[in-house]
């Protein structure tokens, strides 16, 4: 198994990275009450020091009601939560590492006893006074990152999310212009964001938008069911700014449509010309899902991997819960240590390895 192609440099604008590998975004909760600790910049610098490329953050929240769902999930907003975010990302500096904050709204999905289940019904539906304001707080977050000495900053679009629930039919049902028939027009919600944080930023940093198919509350369904679609879905965002599209599957593998076996980050590529970020239980045998239920999972082969991304399918691989699980498994790639590689247990999803 030749994993060569994971570690050729890659370079856009001004983001140089060492390696293809990005740390995905994953969850952890642990910020006090909003605030990145010590032990959060420790657990981000321990990735950057075993030679992640580029770590994208847990996704963090913009400054509006019910932008979170957890009391722990850190902020992006207020002078306390980023000068915890101003730790974290001197800390991957000095690890000689990359690093972007996910900037987030959680939107409808209330899950916790803090923040209780939002009967969809009964939730309020967004003013165009409220929209414009989000707008503006996602992009506020993202010029902060940039003052703060981020290298990048990703953009939450996908899994169910605020963004998504713009995006998706089930969700949006408005009839302003923020809605509509097609994915097209509900796309206007997400375009708008991506312009206000393009314009917040300026045009040398680099913006990267998750988007994805599926929906935490429904695993099967498609915003694009062809090509055609999907290029109505994407190129509005490319023209507002997007550079990086983080093409989100449950197991990256699987073809998006029939006749070909591209990938979503693979269509997004062709279809965009942007780089792409793939994504989805790499380096490991279990559906994600899985481990939410407490099951473990075991070390999968990436020779699939490097041969769609030597066939130039994508340009980075995004690695969620090997990561999560073994902070040394870049190193241990690279050197071809694959039998030191940890199995996935989910113990790691709520302790800081």
């Amino acid at each position: 198994m030749s994993t060569e192609s994971l570690f050729k440099p890659f370079q856009y604008k001004n983001l140089q990275l060492k390696n293809r590998i990005v740390m995905a975004p994953m969850t952890r909760a642990q910020s006090d009450n909003g605030v990145p600790t010590q032990a959060i910049a420790d657990y981000y610098a321990r990735r950057a020091e075993s030679e992640v490329g580029l770590i994208l953050s847990e996704g963090t929240v913009i400054n509006r009601p019910a932008s979170k769902n957890m009391q722990n999930i850190p902020d992006f907003y207020g002078n306390e939560a980023l000068n915890g975010w101003k730790n974290v990302i001197d800390a991957v500096h000095a690890k000689g590492g990359k690093m972007g904050p996910q900037i987030w709204h959680v939107g409808d999905t209330r899950s916790s006893a803090e923040y209780p289940l939002v009967d969809m019904e009964k939730a309020s539906t967004m003013t165009l006074e409220d929209i414009q304001d989000t707008i503006q707080q996602f992009a506020v977050s993202a010029k902060s990152a940039k003052d703060l000495g981020f290298d990048v900053v990703e953009i939450h679009g996908a899994h169910g999310y605020l963004i998504d629930q713009f995006f998706w039919e089930v969700t949006n049902t408005r009839t302003d212009e923020y809605g509509g028939k097609t994915l097209k027009e509900r796309s206007k919600f997400a375009v708008d964001v991506v312009k206000a944080i393009r314009a917040a930023v300026g045009e040398d940093f680099t913006v990267i938008i998750r988007l994805s198919q599926w929906k935490q509350q429904d695993y099967k369904t498609k915003l694009a069911n062809t090509p055609e679609e999907m290029e109505e879905w994407l190129l509005p965002l490319k023209e507002a700014g997007v550079d990086i599209f983080h093409c989100s599957q449950r197991r990256f593998w699987e073809a998006e449509f029939e006749g070909s076996d591209l990938n979503f980050a693979g269509w997004a590529k062709k279809i965009t010309g942007q780089p792409t970020i793939t994504v989805g239980s790499v380096g490991l045998e279990g559906d994600f899902m899985a481990a939410f239920a407490g099951q473990g999972t075991e070390k999968a082969d990436l020779t699939e991997l490097t041969r769609r991304l030597e066939r130039g399918d994508f340009d980075l691989v995004a690695v969620g819960r090997a990561l999560l699980q073994d902070p040394l498994w870049v190193k241990k790639i690279k050197e071809g240590n694959t039998e030191e590689l940890l199995n996935f247990s989910a113990e790691s999803l709520t302790v800081l390895y």
